[in-house]
């Protein structure tokens, strides 16, 4: 058994079934729809004895999980290391590993920071930018759509957005990969990933500083909080530290998985370009069927229960959101299909409740940018090779999508 150091072994209630299988093994990662399906399969609450851990698949307990952060923590971390009896491997985020009413405070910051009227009012500059790429990939006919598109765009516009006066693409990147690979148990994923955040935490965190950033960023707004007596300077560094993972990798991920879907699905392109209205549905639709993350974690504050099961303190949940999104006693029988009309309120690919992910509205104006501009001049978008999934113990997204653009 693999347990990250921090982790309690446990005794799972009765009537609890087993699932005697391993989420993060690297082949499960890359094709995780089997062990979607399985867990689903056994009911709304499952032991995983791998890693002495309960796990929820099913739409209603997983969404039950992430909306009940009173019995369901995240300040003793959102992976499998328990912050109460491990030592965090970074200091832990003031804003996803936090409680009320701690996260009270420094959510009300960083939502003023990316309201949607700071996204709306950053529209122009991203259609702009997007218009632009795409004309570029016209030109080319054909791209590797994660570094060129997925990567590529974000990098374009976020870092200038934040405030950024320096940047360094791989790194921005890179960063938010290595956090969520951290949430893993104790496997190559999650050792490599720390230690190549000991390279790129120094530039981060210097990044992050006052005197490094734009007086008319967003990472200036959230140190002027600090300056009206809201958080302190030591915590603005920390949460524009958090906008640097929230606001990049899975907007990346998210973009990347919106051209995949389209690639596959043709005839959802050919809907989305005669109705642009569906633009803003249609990523929903990508966020519930391709889900930018598969898994998050959180911890029984207290003895509690799941659907009726009982839960003792301290044990870890892992909620599968890959699995909830495809869940079809909510989703229906075409669960597996991917549809831009769908409208699937309630999806939960950017999580749910009071933790739900702070850098969505970005994510969001960024992917109708992208998607926009593509449905304006993109008659198809056709794979150009075979795509790779990119092994990771939370994060969802692709290596290498080789993708052909067929102009309108």
């Amino acid at each position: 058994m693999e347990l990250i150091e921090g982790h309690r072994v446990i005794v799972p209630a009765k009537g609890i079934p087993t699932l005697d299988i391993d989420p993060f093994d690297e082949a499960v990662l890359a094709d995780p729809f089997e062990y979607f399906d399985a867990l689903r399969g056994l009911g709304p609450v499952v032991y995983v004895p791998r890693y002495s851990m309960l796990a929820v698949g099913q739409y209603g307990s997983t969404h039950g999980v992430f909306t009940d952060h009173a019995h369901f923590v995240s300040s003793r971390g959102v992976g499998l290391n328990d912050f109460k009896i491990g030592t965090p491997w970074r200091p832990p985020s003031i804003i996803l590993e936090v409680d009320p009413p701690d996260h009270t405070k420094t959510r009300r910051v960083m939502a003023r920071a990316l309201s949607p009227k700071v996204v709306k009012d950053l529209a122009q500059t991203f259609a702009t930018a997007a218009e632009a790429l795409v004309d570029e990939v016209l030109a080319k006919g054909r791209v590797e759509s994660v570094t060129e598109i997925a990567e590529r765009f974000p990098l374009s516009v976020f870092p200038q957005a934040v405030g950024l006066r320096e940047v360094h693409d791989r790194y921005l990147v890179d960063y938010g990969n290595c956090v969520f690979n951290a949430m893993g148990p104790d496997n190559r994923l999650r050792r490599e990933a720390i230690d190549y955040t000991r390279e790129i935490a120094p530039w981060i965190m210097a990044a992050c500083a006052r005197d490094r950033l734009t007086p008319d960023g967003i990472g200036a707004a959230i140190y002027a909080d600090a300056d009206a007596g809201e958080i302190t300077e030591g915590e603005a560094a920390m949460l524009v530290r958090s906008l640097l993972s929230a606001g990049v990798d899975t907007t990346v991920s998210g973009i990347g998985n919106a051209l995949f879907c389209f690639a596959e699905n043709p005839v959802e392109w050919d809907k989305l370009r005669a109705d642009p209205s569906l633009i803003k549905p249609a990523f929903e639709e990508v966020l519930r069927y391709s889900f930018p993350v598969h898994t998050f974690g959180r911890t029984a504050g207290v003895d509690t229960e799941i659907s009726g099961h009982p839960v003792e303190e301290g044990t870890k949940i892992l909620a599968v959101i890959g699995a909830a999104n495809r869940d079809p006693e909510k989703w229906g029988a075409d669960a597996d299909q991917f549809r831009v009309d769908r409208r699937p309120v309630g999806q939960i690919g950017f999580g749910a409740g009071i933790h739900g992910c702070v850098g969505q509205n970005i994510a969001r104006g960024e992917t109708a940018a992208i998607l926009t501009a593509l449905a304006a001049k993109v008659k198809r978008i056709e794979f150009d090779g075979a795509p790779v999934w990119r092994p990771s113990n939370a994060i969802h997204a692709l290596d290498c999508l080789p993708l052909r653009f067929v102009p309108a």
